[in-house]
């Protein structure tokens, strides 16, 4: 069963630069629900790999995270799909710790529980960071212009030519199904 690896903030949910701190500022972007169950339909498994520095800096607590993503499966779960895992990095980014992306420690931990398939797998995400973990353990990179994709896009660091970019998560699972 092939799987899809998602960024949460800026490709599922709406992203904010003072971080997603409490399950009221969590708020989907637009269809992203409804194409996590087409993607579960199609018979795809779904994980979420997640930097939440927010955490590491004293933002936000686990059990403030917690709830955070059981909104989330809750939305995914009334569109008629589901997260078969969520992995997290909780360290602040002057840690230098293996799991925050751009390091694949997130996807590491996933392929533990989730083989993952360079023929078919994909990492879906807003940033660079996102696309060089995926490389880094070697499956397929799709870029998101929804959250920071749009200033990531901007800036250069992803080129077009390497990694497909869509407006959004549904517009990417539009060209994976269709």
């Amino acid at each position: 069963m092939p799987t899809i690896i998602l960024d949460r903030d800026g490709v599922i949910n709406h992203d904010s630069d003072q971080y997603i701190k409490s399950p009221s500022e969590w708020i989907a972007i637009d269809d992203a629900p409804k194409a996590i169950a087409r993607l579960n339909h199609a018979g795809y498994r779904i994980a979420v790999a997640t930097n939440q520095s927010g955490l590491g800096r004293g933002l936000f607590g686990l059990e403030a995270l917690n709830s955070i993503h059981r909104k989330m499966r809750d939305a995914i779960e009334r569109a008629g799909g589901h997260i078969d895992m969520i992995v997290f990095c909780p360290h602040h980014p002057a840690d230098n710790c293996k799991c925050r992306k751009p390091n694949p420690g997130l996807l590491h931990a996933i392929a533990q529980e989730i083989p993952l398939d360079p023929d078919t797998d994909w990492m879906v995400g807003d940033t660079a960071k996102d696309l060089t973990a995926a490389q880094r353990v070697g499956i397929r990179a799709a870029m998101v212009a929804t959250g920071k994709g749009q200033r990531e896009l901007a800036t250069g660091v992803v080129s077009r030519e390497t990694s497909p970019v869509f407006g959004d998560l549904t517009g990417f699972v539009n060209w994976l199904l269709d």
